[in-house]
């Protein structure tokens, strides 16, 4: 913290701002109170790091209506409360309080187990998740061992393309450092984030989730910033490897064709979303129920959440006025708020409304 604060009084800056794009980042700043302990310039601003506050609502209005009609839907429990676009049918647990079949599940093995126990049923399996969880999607399908009666609704995004939309599509966030996602790295390797200090002339540390990782991950990027040399860091070498897992590459690009696929609160992002290749449309339920899943219709939220902004960094949780009152962790209104990875949900359990303003 020492470094921290004599390297940053060196700095010529009225704005250093830095941000995380992992939702256990923002974990770890909130609730160990790093924001706080921050000097002057330095601003650490929570980015597009939950997968479950950008899943299209009309993904959500689909499996209501086919879990209504007597499809058995499968979803992990955060994606169980997302609100989808109806009030009259908030959410998949709104619909199993209607009679509406929806269980929830630990992983896509556990949904081909409920399928296999079940062959008589119509199973769908909500496939969430960026490209950390992805492989696990594409693993049973690469090796072709789910049941004709289980389909998968894909809704897996992934990250480096939201980065770029971030810096060529929002210029009122003034980034100067990169915080990239540890687990997502684990996969796709420290390489991807290369594109930031070489395109952007910013600088990106792909780091662990220890409060240590955090502020070394911000100590390096302070000090690129006075030695005027942007450049790729690698802080989480004891988990992340230069390369991207080549098995994990192998099965995600035999299983998934990659789209322009739309975030909620965003809109269409380029390249950032995965279907299934053509040749496993038998495990796809977008191809078994007509589902479109890739129109625009996602830039609208519950009315009066600010989430698209949270996402972006545009504004932070206390500045949407239903935080912490119409919506909050016990009854969640808008997606930031639904998942453990949600910027408004780590701010309303750990304090981040509270104690972002506090001086020591």
């Amino acid at each position: 913290m020492y470094l921290i604060k004599n390297l940053s009084s060196i700095l010529n800056l009225d704005h250093v701002g830095i941000m995380d794009f992992c939702g256990t980042h923002e974990w770890t700043i909130t609730h160990y109170g790093l924001r706080s302990l921050m000097p002057d310039p330095i601003r650490l601003i929570a980015g597009p790091g939950c997968p479950v506050c950008i899943t299209p609502a009309h993904y959500v209005d689909e499996l209501i209506k086919l879990c209504m009609d007597g499809v058995h839907v499968l979803t992990y429990g955060d994606t169980y409360r997302l609100p989808g676009s109806s009030d009259k049918v908030r959410s998949l647990a709104h619909a199993k309080s209607l009679g509406g079949k929806v269980t929830i599940v630990y992983s896509v093995l556990d949904a081909i187990k409920r399928a296999k126990a079940n062959p008589n049923e119509e199973f769908v399996f909500f496939a969430v998740g960026f490209e950390t969880t992805a492989p696990s999607t594409a693993s049973p399908v690469y090796r072709e061992v789910i049941p004709r009666n289980l389909k998968l609704l894909i809704a897996h995004r992934l990250t480096p393309p939201i980065i770029r939309y971030l810096f060529d599509n929002v210029p009122e966030v003034s980034l100067q450092g990169v915080i990239a996602p540890g687990h997502v790295s684990t996969i796709i390797g420290a390489s991807a984030w290369e594109f930031i200090p070489r395109e952007y002339n910013v600088s990106a540390v792909v780091a662990g989730f220890e409060p240590m990782d955090v502020l070394i991950a911000i100590y390096l990027i302070i000090k690129d910033l006075i030695d005027g040399k942007p450049k790729l860091h690698n802080e989480y070498g004891r988990a992340v490897s230069y390369e991207r897992n080549l098995m994990a590459k192998t099965m995600l690009n035999e299983v998934f064709e990659v789209i322009d696929a739309p975030w909620r609160g965003i809109g269409v992002v380029r390249s950032s979303g995965y279907v299934l290749k053509d040749k496993f449309r038998v495990y796809d339920a977008a191809f078994e129920y007509g589902i479109d899943l890739t129109k625009d219709v996602d830039l609208a939220l519950p009315k009066g959440c600010r989430c698209g902004e949270v996402v972006l960094g545009k504004v932070e949780p206390t500045q949407c006025p239903l935080f912490m009152k119409v919506c909050t962790p016990r009854n969640p209104y808008g997606p930031c708020m639904v998942s453990i990875e949600g910027t408004c949900r780590i701010w309303a359990e750990h304090g981040g409304y509270v104690i972002k303003n506090l001086n020591f």
